[in-house]
């Protein structure tokens, strides 16, 4: 069965735009709170969804580039750069010698600790402001 449309109207225009900049204002903070610590916005996420990849507190190249959308060789080079900088180390895979995982190093969970926090104090002043616009299509 085939569901009907309709066309988007001036309130779904302005629902739209209002979820797009709070997203923005969102993510500006973000890249100006990882500046002001001495990392990349790029570094930071990285570090995050080391921390928060399901079921455990490393994550494969592969894995972090799906959560950053991006390009595996991308993905490889920011794993580089925080490497170099302390934040994160590559281990061979114990279970499956072909697999590297990335691992959060001391200083890459202070740094994601000192983020995340601030991060927390910005989504709980953003309560109530940031809403998932409501279009019925």
């Amino acid at each position: 069965m085939k569901q009907s449309t309709r066309a988007l109207d001036k309130r779904d225009f302005e629902q739209l735009s209002q979820f797009r900049y709070q997203m923005r204002r969102f993510e500006r903070f973000s890249e100006q709170a990882a500046h002001a610590d001495g990392i990349t916005p790029l570094q930071y996420l990285l570090l995050l969804h080391i921390k928060g990849y399901p079921g455990r507190d490393w994550a494969t190249v592969g894995e972090l580039a799906e959560r950053l959308q991006a390009h595996h060789h991308g993905v490889v080079a920011l794993v580089t750069r925080c490497e170099a900088h302390g934040l994160v180390e590559r281990r061979v895979s114990e279970h499956d010698r072909r697999q590297v995982e990335v691992h959060l190093c001391a200083e890459g969970e202070k740094q994601l600790a000192r983020l995340a926090e601030l991060h927390r104090t910005e989504l709980n002043s953003l309560d109530g402001t940031f809403t998932i616009p409501q279009i019925d299509l």
